[in-house]
């Protein structure tokens, strides 16, 4: 099972980079139904085949350049939720050996949950909640994964090896305080995080990402005049007809922007704050530190890189990719960091033991 979690989490990253292509592209109505495209298993090519998709739906006629990444996209996606099933099954054949059960269960309902949000972002022709709320929700399948994978992993090779298999954590004075006590705060950085890619989401979803083409300011601002918060982040806005290229007024779509921006620069000083701290308290957590580092100095980058050379579509690509990097490495900082007061309990105990063993 570890080794088809760790496919399932390396196709979920590609179905996220697959989604962002399929936006960045304006192809995400390249099929006006769900969930083949006019009606056929595979984007029509042939004149018979677009003859009958064009009548079937007159109102969008078949645009094949734009049929083709939305249907591969859709192809990942199902071959994702058929691989998380398979975990599902094989995990509850094999649960009396104690491999865990309820959360491949809980990833195979919410796959199938985004699977009726992906079906929305077409039948509701890209509204932005549901847009928004899709984005997430690949995020959240790729998160759960993740752990499932670390969880996958502990499981294996502690019965493999029965010696490495860990005790609770004492919590007894003295023992690990000063590496538990960073725990709320590296949550706290886990939420901003997740915060920020909601906003980067309904970005995306609103088509604010070009609203600002200068840095470091914003249309030559430092704070754009005219900013429409209200209905910029109006998600109670009613089902438009269609919303591919946004109905937002610029107004609205800066004010997203800049948001954005505003909560990358709050990410970024959070995290030069805590990464050095948590560095210093704890050095066995060095690697999981500089990888993320590593991945939000690569994101800032490229999301300056986003604006100064205005959305290349590898470079947006890219940025969706770098943010689930990011998501990611501080999941697995806060997955290690848990560890760390196991091993150091365990240390403490054998060396009371051995103690206790001299002075007999």
């Amino acid at each position: 099972m570890v080794n088809w979690a760790t496919f399932a989490v390396l196709l979920a990253a590609v179905v996220i980079m697959l989604g962002a292509w399929t936006r960045l592209v304006d192809a995400g109505l390249g099929c006006p139904d769900w969930p083949g495209c006019y009606g056929f298993i595979t984007v029509p090519q042939s004149e018979t085949h677009i003859a009958i998709a064009n009548a079937r739906f007159p109102d969008t006629p078949v645009d094949v350049a734009k049929g083709w990444p939305e249907m591969i996209h859709r192809y990942a996606a199902g071959t994702l939720g058929l691989v998380v099933f398979g975990l599902a099954a094989s995990a509850v054949r094999q649960r009396r050996s104690g491999v865990p059960v309820k959360l491949p269960l809980f990833i195979a309902g919410f796959i199938l949950l985004q699977g009726a949000f992906g079906m929305w972002t077409v039948t509701l022709k890209l509204w932005p909640q549901v847009v928004a709320l899709h984005l997430l929700g690949g995020f959240t399948t790729l998160s759960l994964l993740t752990v499932l994978m670390l969880r996958l992993r502990k499981f294996a090779g502690e019965r493999n090896n029965p010696a490495t298999r860990l005790p609770k954590a004492s919590a007894k004075p003295g023992g690990s305080l000063a590496v538990t006590n960073l725990s709320p705060w590296l949550y706290a950085g886990l939420l901003l995080i997740v915060m920020q890619i909601a906003l980067g989401a309904w970005t995306a979803a609103n088509y604010a990402a070009v609203a600002c083409t200068d840095l470091p300011t914003c249309q030559g601002q430092w704070w754009p005049e005219g900013m429409d918060f209200r209905h910029g982040f109006d998600i109670t806005q009613h089902v438009g007809p269609n919303y591919l290229g946004g109905q937002l007024t610029a107004d609205g779509r800066v004010a997203i922007h800049v948001t954005h921006r505003v909560g990358a620069l709050v990410v970024l000083a959070y995290f030069c704050v805590l990464l050095p701290l948590l560095r210093r308290r704890s050095p066995a957590l060095r690697g999981p530190v500089r990888l993320v580092a590593a991945a939000l100095a690569a994101q800032i980058t490229l999301g300056l890189a986003n604006i100064l050379f205005h959305i290349p579509l590898p470079v947006a690509v890219a940025h969706n990719a770098m943010g689930a990097g990011l998501l990611l490495s501080v999941i697995y900082l806060i997955w290690q960091h848990h560890l760390l007061p196991q091993a150091k309990s365990v240390k403490a105990t054998h060396t009371t033991t051995v103690h206790q063993e001299v002075t007999a």
